[in-house]
């Protein structure tokens, strides 16, 4: 432990954290935009500007490790004014347009200018090239939006290991998005959606299908089904000031059939059927083992309930598709059934019975 000061409260600090760490573990807030917990920092906001004794300029609190003795200043007014310029500079180029933005509510941005008192647009001139890239069917990237914080950057390339998207050009020209300012459907983009999680402008979002489940709710001529995934059920309640994972189906179910919906269904039906299935075809890949003489044949068997799994294994470990379920994930399962043998028995033709899959993974729509 080394012993710091941050606004005249000593902190005692784990040696190698850096000033941000410290800070938040004090309870003493610094801004942030770039910064993701446990992933290395990049410094490229600087809206963590902080002002540190005895040097130069005000410093990154999120990339710069605390020393034995070190003094700082959060709201000075020096570090107060800097980190105000920056997010300043952020919305002179930030094609927000808040009255539309999906992320209009939750904007971090928009929360970082409230708070700092920001009611202007102080700096003018020339915005970011617009570009709207609708290539996959997951994703929505919209260029005019981006401030190029890198936090996609950084989550699909430290976490999710797949690299699809990094920045390119320099200073006002820079470009955050797939190999040469392409689309994402031109790169191994694995639909997994975290980057869309992680924006906190809304640069990158969710492909939504909302209009045409209206579309689909207001015609007369089709029957209209959704199924709901277990995980929705646990985090629809925290939206509405639940405590994290109060489960709130009866409110779930009740709101869908009122919006117009003919039959309500659990995905946790068709999750049964994928273990059936993948059990059989686990004991039949046993059998040949067996038979074959080869225990290492086709096994260990995984299972392919994530499309965003499989799509990455597509990608990057093609050795390992031989190991892969053959069957399709419960969500996919649902709608052949739903198509066959539900549509059957309610005497309803399959192309009138539409399918709505509420689920919390951008990979279902791809």
């Amino acid at each position: 432990m080394i012993q710091i000061r941050i606004n005249d409260t000593p902190i005692g600090a784990l040696e190698g954290s850096t000033i941000l760490q410290a800070a938040r573990q004090a309870g003493i807030h610094i801004p942030t935009l770039c910064f993701l917990e446990k992933r290395d920092p990049v410094g490229a906001c600087r809206v963590c500007l902080v002002e540190v004794e005895g040097a130069r300029t005000l410093l990154a609190a999120c990339s710069t490790p605390c020393t034995d003795g070190m003094v700082v200043r959060v709201n000075s007014r020096r570090a107060r004014l800097a980190r105000r310029q920056v997010v300043e500079l952020l919305l002179s180029e930030h094609d927000g347009n808040c009255q539309l933005c999906e992320r209009n509510e939750d904007c971090e941005l928009r929360k970082l200018a409230s708070d700092m008192g920001i009611q202007t647009v102080t700096y003018g001139g020339t915005r970011a090239a617009a570009k709207r890239d609708e290539s996959t069917p997951g994703l929505v990237r919209d260029n005019a939006k981006c401030i190029k914080c890198r936090r996609c950057v950084t989550v699909c390339s430290q976490v999710q290991g797949v690299g699809a998207l990094f920045p390119q050009g320099r200073g006002f020209a820079t470009v955050i998005g797939p190999a040469f300012a392409g689309d994402l459907d031109g790169v191994t983009c694995v639909q997994c959606g975290q980057c869309a999680a992680v924006c906190p402008v809304g640069a990158i979002s969710e492909h939504s299908q909302t209009d045409a489940v209206w579309q689909a709710l207001d015609d007369p001529a089709k029957t209209v089904i959704v199924q709901t995934a277990p995980a929705i059920r646990a985090a629809l309640g925290e939206e509405f000031g639940y405590p994290p994972g109060t489960r709130v189906t009866g409110k779930m179910v009740t709101a869908l059939r009122q919006m117009g919906f003919d039959a309500v269904f659990d995905t946790n039906f068709a999750a049964d059927l994928t273990i059936l299935e993948e059990g059989t075809e686990l004991l039949t890949r046993l059998k040949r083992a067996l038979v074959d003489k080869d225990p290492a044949a086709a096994l260990p068997m995984f299972t392919s309930c994530s499309p965003g799994w499989i799509n990455f294994a597509e990608y990057y470990y093609p050795n390992f598709l031989d190991h892969l379920s053959t069957c399709k994930s419960p969500q996919q399962m649902f709608g052949a059934v739903a198509k066959t043998y539900y549509a059957q028995k309610i005497g309803q033709k399959p192309e009138d019975l539409v399918v709505v899959s509420v689920m919390p993974c951008t990979a279902k729509k791809f």
